[in-house]
Formats: structure tokens, C-alpha cells, sequence
């Protein structure tokens, strides 16, 4: 046993060990000799962690699980791993992200809603109990180098100014070492109000000049995983990577636009089918799943005014477009990791939406998102709205889409409403070797990394023993109360041989109970 693994890991921070032994006063004193200082590390084989979290995408909006838009990352690490369809969230951002970063019920660390929403109830103040220790910091005081990247949804709001108290922000509390992001549910991609660590700063250049916050923050997190690697090779690390994609306002950089121009002219209604179809030749359902029927609240696309369709598809171009964007960058992210030569030592898990599809554009969408917020959407005009067609996903947008396009996204499922009424089993540590490729089963993931790394277990006992890991993931439901189908077994797309990373795709499920 090395010298690493003999360390008590029990209690954090760990204590420090005394010396027992002579004690002497000269240099020059023949018994004068102590123990080297040994940096702390984890134990042998601790992989590095990246987990890539995206805001606010549907169940079928990637091309890993049944939609048009681009994403050859998911899909990438989905073909050389394991894909599930099982991923419960809590169907809002604040509390599934608390969950995942904490291995904790969202309620249990007082985030049963988003921070903007909290009060004094127990369970919904926002502030993270002193006896529930966040993830992140329990992998620091195990010897990890520790970061996040883009947003932080998990600080009360009270607490989010420049001047603190920083107790709960990223890199206070929360147990990262360097933080580049922003705090809040939103942020403008074109001018951000960005954060490095707790100093507010401004990007280094315009949206004129190219700037877009999701190639920043990617830029940062190469640069910081390089500079990790250079000067502490034998440090695992553990990366929170999570841009404001695909949350509104959805902006995308001008020469990406168009690339999904008139993919989505034949409206919500004939797309949710083709994707259905789609869904079951990937095995991301079952095929004796039935397609649920579309809500009343829910127009239907051939009852659009004919004035608006060009607008709505517009919408879905804009947001498509920034997803297929967001994934290139993530992609740029993983091949950093490959030319550092330590992709095969990372657990990767890449969770495809926090929640489910947003309805929060209304039923005609929006040019400016804030609009809704306030009570003014009757002010964006069909006529307005065809004015500023061309300005959609631009510096002067701040657009969303409208919600038939987000029930399109939670294709087979009817969406959030159905999901609060499901259950979800926490993941063990066996669920990180995935089923052999002869008896794929299902797989129910809970939105917290109690799978591989609860503060309540030594690290030793963290460590998962798959190395790469992909969690593509969204949020329908699966069953039969919810979408008329059955639980479908999670599907092996690689070699099971021991020595080959592995990595896990998954969809996702909702869910408000109040699990332990």
C-alpha cells in the first residue's frame, strides 16, 4: 500500500499527522531526521472528471437521441461507451443543479426551487446547509484540482454582488479553486456579466469582433486544464463545465445561423413524428412505444397564422443552430484532452439539459424573452415580431422560441407536467460498468454524482472504475403514466472488453418527489 493510500480519508478536512519520534534541535545531530513533505494526493488510479452540463434541452433535441440538430460530440462519446435513457432531474435548474453538485435531494439542500423563488420555508432558502459538504469541495480536500466554467445557478440571490459574502459562490464555498462564469439562471452570450473567481470582468472583445461567451469560456477551460496538466501531471482534476446554452436568450455567432435554414419549415407537429421514428431506429425507446397525443394548451402548427410560420421556424433555426455550436465546443474541449494524452484517465460525463425543453417563450415566441417576463408579451406583434426576422439570435435579440417547438424537443413525452410524478433510484457504483452487450438493462440515474463519489464514502471507495463517461441526457419520463410506454433497457454501443474506457449516454426523466 503506498503511502497515498494509507491516508485516513474518513474525516475532511483531513487531519494532519503528527510526527512521532525524536525530536532534535541540531542540523548537525546524527539522529536528526523527519518524514519528507508529501503533497496530498488521491489514491492511485483516481480518474480526472469532467462533466459537461447543458440548460434547457429537450430529451429529442440532439442527434444522439432522435432530432436534426448536430451534435457529433454527444454522439461520439455515446459510440464509444454506453447511451441510457434514464436521467431524472428536477425539472428546474437551481435544484438539479445543487442535487448533482452536492449528491444531495434538492429539498435536503434547500433548493426546491430556483434561488429567484426562495424564501425562509425550510427546504427552499437557498442556502446550502454547513452540514451538506458540495462534491467539488470533498474532491479538493482529497488532493484534486478543481474548476468551473460558465454558469452558476446555485448562489443566493442576495449574495451575488461583487461584494459578496461569498461563502456559497464557486469559488468560495463551493469548493473550486477558479471560477469563470456567471451567477444567475441567464446571461446575455454576446455581453455577459462574467465573473473570475469574485472579480467582475468585461470580455476582451466585441461581438463585431467575434465574441461569443461559450468559445470564452472554452478558451478558459483548455487553458486552464493545460496550464493543471503542465504543472501537476500526477494531480487528478475535476472539471464543472456548464455554458448558458441552450438557455434564452439564444444567440449565436452570424456564420452559424443559417446552416439550419428551412430544416424546420414543416412545423412542430410533422417534426415530433419524424423524430418518433427516428427515436426508435436509435433504440432510445422502445418500438412498441406510442407517441403521446399533443396537449390543448399546445397549438397546432397547421392552426399558425400563415404570417408567422417563417417567425417561428426562424426561432428554431436560431436555437439549433446553438446547440450544434454549443457541441463544437465541447468537442474543441475533448480534444484538448485527448492531445494532453489524458482523456483515456477522464470520466466524462456529458449531461445533455438540466431539465427538459423551456416553455418560457410563449405560444408565438419571442424577440425579447424579457418581455414575457414582465407581462408584456401582447407587445410583440406577429408585425413586430417579422420586422426584426433577420435580427433573431443576434446581438440585438434576446429571443426564445415559441413552446410548440419545446414539445417537439421532449418527443415521445408530453414534457414536465407528467414528469413530476416520477421516481427515480439513485445510481451505485456497479451502474458505472454499464451491462454487457448481450443483456443491455435499464439504467435509472439520479441527478447526483452519489454514483461514484458521495461525500459519505473515502475517495478510495469513489473511484469509479469505468474511465471515460457520457451522459447525454434530457427529460422525459419513462412510463407507461407518463408517455404510454414501458421502461426501455439501456443499450451497450462498445467493446466490453475491460481495457477500453467506456463512456455513458442517457436521456432523462423529471421528478419533484422528495427522495432521500
Amino acid at each position: 500500500m503506498s503511502e497515498q493510500d494509507a491516508i485516513q480519508r474518513t474525516i475532511l478536512p483531513i487531519p494532519d499527522r503528527g510526527y512521532v519520534g525524536l525530536t532534535t534541535y541540531d542540523a548537525k545531530d546524527p539522529d536528526t531526521k523527519f518524514p519528507p513533505i508529501e503533497p496530498l494526493r488521491p489514491p492511485k488510479g483516481a480518474p480526472n472528471v469532467l462533466i459537461v452540463l447543458l440548460d434547457d434541452v429537450g430529451f429529442a433535441a440532439s442527434s444522439a437521441f432522435g432530432w436534426v440538430i448536430s451534435t457529433p460530440t454527444a454522439e461520439r462519446l455515446a459510440e464509444s461507451g454506453l447511451k441510457f435513457n434514464r436521467f431524472h432531474t428536477t425539472a428546474l435548474c437551481s435544484p438539479t443543479r445543487q442535487a448533482l453538485l452536492t449528491g444531495r435531494n434538492h429539498h435536503s439542500v434547500n433548493m426546491g426551487g430556483i434561488c429567484e423563488i426562495a424564501t425562509s420555508a425550510p427546504g427552499y432558502t437557498s442556502i446550502l446547509p454547513k452540514s451538506k459538504a458540495p462534491l467539488p469541495m470533498t474532491l479538493k480536500l482529497n488532493g484534486y484540482s478543481t474548476a468551473q466554467f460558465g454558469k452558476c445557478h446555485e448562489v443566493p440571490v442576495w449574495e451575488t454582488s461583487p461584494m459578496g459574502p461569498f461563502d456559497q459562490w464557486p469559488s468560495g464555498g463551493g469548493g473550486f479553486e477558479y471560477f469563470y462564469g456567471f451567477l444567475g439562471g441567464e446571461t446575455n452570450q454576446f455581453y455577459p456579466a462574467i465573473y473570475e473567481g469574485t472579480t467582475p470582468i468585461e470580455p476582451d472583445k466585441t461581438p463585431q469582433e467575434g465574441y461569443h461567451f461559450t468559445e470564452d469560456m472554452t478558451n478558459k477551460a483548455i487553458k486552464w486544464v493545460r496550464q493543471q496538466k503542465a504543472l501537476m501531471p500526477d494531480k487528478p482534476f475535476f472539471m464543472y463545465y456548464a455554458p448558458g446554452a441552450c438557455h434564452a436568450p439564444h444567440h449565436v455567432p452570424k456564420e452559424w445561423g443559417d446552416k439550419y435554414k428551412g430544416k424546420f419549415d414543416q412545423g412542430w407537429d410533422k417534426l415530433r413524428e419524424e423524430i418518433f421514428l427516428r427515436q426508435k431506429e436509435l433504440q432510445v425507446i422502445p418500438g412498441n412505444a406510442e407517441l403521446t397525443k399533443r396537449p390543448e394548451e399546445v397549438p397546432a402548427w397547421d392552426g399558425m397564422p400563415a404570417e408567422l410560420k417563417p417567425i417561428l421556424a426562424r426561432q428554431m433555426e436560431i436555437y439549433a443552430a446553438f446547440l450544434d455550436h454549443t457541441d463544437h465546443h465541447i468537442g474543441r474541449l475533448v480534444d484538448a484532452l485527448k492531445e494532453l494524452e489524458v482523456l483515456d484517465d477522464t470520466l466524462v460525463l456529458y449531461i445533455i439539459g438540466d431539465n427538459g425543453a423551456s416553455a418560457e417563450g410563449t405560444l408565438t415566441g419571442s424577440f425579447n424573452e424579457l418581455a414575457m417576463l414582465n407581462g408584456m408579451a401582447a407587445i410583440e406583434t406577429v408585425e413586430f415580431m417579422k420586422s426584426r426576422i433577420d435580427e433573431f439570435g443576434g446581438p440585438h435579440a434576446y429571443n426564445h422560441y415559441a413552446v410548440g417547438w419545446a414539445h417537439a424537443m421532449d418527443t415521445p413525452t408530453n414534457g414536465p407536467s407528467k414528469s413530476r410524478r416520477i421516481g427515480a433510484a439513485r445510481a451505485t457504483a456497479r451502474s458505472c460498468t454499464g451491462p454487457t452487450a448481450s443483456k443491455p438493462r435499464e439504467k435509472s440515474v439520479r441527478n447526483s454524482l452519489t454514483s461514484s463519489m458521495s461525500p459519505r464514502r473515502s475517495l478510495k471507495r469513489q473511484v469509479c472504475p469505468i474511465r471515460r463517461l457520457s451522459i447525454a441526457c434530457s427529460r422525459p419520463p419513462w412510463r407507461a403514466s407518463a408517455c404510454s410506454m414501458p421502461s426501455t433497457p439501456a443499450r451497450r454501443l462498445i467493446d466490453t472488453r475491460p481495457s477500453i474506457s467506456r463512456c455513458f449516454a442517457t436521456g432523462a426523466s423529471t421528478t419533484r418527489a422528495g427522495l432521500p
